[in-house]
């Protein structure tokens, strides 16, 4: 397949996190793949560090998608008699190694850095080497759902309390261009009606203002109008991976 926009360029992508949302992030590569726009390096944060470890070690496309369809709540968490977290994400690594295998970050097909954050210090870590699926549950370790997952003596959560829309592990990775894909629900305050939508909902409202600093230096910004979804409903992901192909193919055009 002949790609465009590679020759003088290097182009990064950056997808942020949202849960159930990120099906979104499924149709934005399905977009990118029909416009033949090769992506050079890749950053991932939460669910968005998910896809993007998929796709990173080549997956297809189509099999990104099935993984998307398949993915439930039990699927990937447990219960943990942890005091540091209600429940384990450790299935959503099981999971990951099921469909790429136990790799390492390093050997990934397309240059990828996974965002996560010190719970101890609030530092943000990079992860660039190291355990794949250690990394990505790392990165998508809800506070106060997940209990933390440990990598080299340091516990890390959820990687979008430091950069919801991971643009500067790009920038260091040497990206001339930044393609960023922001997951976010434009609507009227609605009551939650669980305790995971009252978590979810806090940190959105935590993670979208710190994310703003960052977006200006995104080239090509892909944020769709999500008001209609929510984020723990799985059978939305059909339409949500239709909405982020129509809004990619529309920002791509312009």
């Amino acid at each position: 397949m002949k790609y465009f926009w590679r020759k003088t360029k290097k182009t990064g992508l950056a997808l942020g996190g949202g849960a159930v949302l990120g099906a979104v992030h499924v149709g934005v590569l399905r977009a990118l793949e029909e416009k033949k726009i090769r992506i050079d390096c890749l950053a991932g944060t939460s669910i968005g560090a998910v896809v993007a470890a998929l796709y990173a070690f080549r997956a297809p496309i189509d099999d990104i998608e099935k993984f998307s369809k398949e993915l439930k709540w039990l699927d990937i968490t447990k219960v943990s008699l942890s005091r540091l977290g209600l429940m384990s994400n450790e299935k959503l690594g099981d999971l990951l190694i099921e469909y790429i295998g136990n790799k390492d970050i390093e050997e990934a097909g397309i240059p990828l850095q996974i965002v996560a954050t010190d719970i101890a210090s609030g530092e943000k870590v990079i992860l660039k080497n190291g355990n794949l699926a250690d990394a990505v549950r790392a990165s998508a370790c809800i506070p106060g759902i997940f209990k933390p997952v440990e990598i080299n003596g340091t516990m890390l959560v959820d990687g979008g309390i430091v950069e919801h829309i991971p643009i500067t592990p790009l920038k260091a990775m040497g990206a001339d261009r930044i393609i960023a894909v922001q997951l976010q629900i434009h609507q009227a305050a609605k009551k939650p009606d669980h305790i995971v939508e009252v978590l979810l909902n806090t940190f959105e409202f935590m993670v979208n203002n710190i994310s703003k600093p960052y977006l200006k230096d995104a080239d090509i910004l892909i944020r769709p109008n999500l008001s209609e979804f929510d984020k723990v409903n799985t059978n939305q992901v059909n339409d949500l991976i239709t909405k982020g192909y129509n809004e990619a193919m529309i920002r791509l055009d312009q």
